[in-house]
């Protein structure tokens, strides 16, 4: 082997290396084994993400496609994609912006998301309180009217003008966490499958 093969191979090894440690193994959640503890929890955590599939349905207007969510700290990158020539769109944002990029790479600041994502492309999905009702929990900005189920894990809520549903739950970082969940408006109907949970400890 010549030294600049043996060269090319050893960096090819660190950049390997590198992007391992650059990503966190997941982490098993504490457990969750009454409804306060899944507030406390679940409203605490940090850094986490979810991946899984998305279909949404606004009058004429609606689609099916993967929807990846990441979440740390109040920042929150998701990425939906769907057919008809919408592409991958994603959706940034840090707590006080949101930003939308198209499948153009296209960037713009969304001064009401749910309002300018239906606009552009009729429909919207909760942006704002998304991260919360995907982990089982109340948005604690806003009132709510909650059902438990017989375990004490969310099986419905009413916050804000959307009725949110999970019809079922499935193993997530060692504790039960939602699989199916459903969040309706009068104009909306999203529907989510979780595919998969990550929680991180970084």
């Amino acid at each position: 082997m010549c030294p600049d093969s043996r060269l090319w191979c050893l960096l090819a090894a660190l950049l390997v290396l590198a992007g391992c440690a650059a990503t966190p193994a997941s982490v098993d959640l504490p457990p969750l084994d009454s409804w306060d503890a899944r507030n406390q929890v679940l409203g605490g955590l940090r850094d986490w993400e979810f991946k899984g599939r998305i279909a949404v349905k606004a009058g004429d207007d609606g689609f099916n496609g993967k929807f990846n969510w990441a979440q740390e700290a109040d920042a929150f990158n998701a990425t939906v994609g769907g057919p008809l020539g919408m592409g991958t769109v994603r959706i940034e944002g840090d707590g006080n912006s949101v930003v939308l990029t198209d499948k153009d790479g296209v960037e713009t600041v969304l001064e009401d998301a749910e309002v300018e994502l239906r606009w552009r492309y009729g429909w919207t999905i909760p942006v704002a309180s998304l991260r919360y009702w995907a982990l089982g929990i109340p948005d604690p900005r806003l009132p709510a009217v909650t059902e438990l189920d017989e375990t004490g894990r969310l099986k419905r809520l009413e916050q804000s003008d959307w009725v949110v549903e999970i019809t079922r739950y499935r193993n997530g970082g060692g504790q039960p966490m939602p699989r199916i969940l459903s969040a309706t408006n009068p104009d909306t109907r999203v529907r989510m499958v979780i595919d998969r949970w990550l929680f991180f400890d970084r």
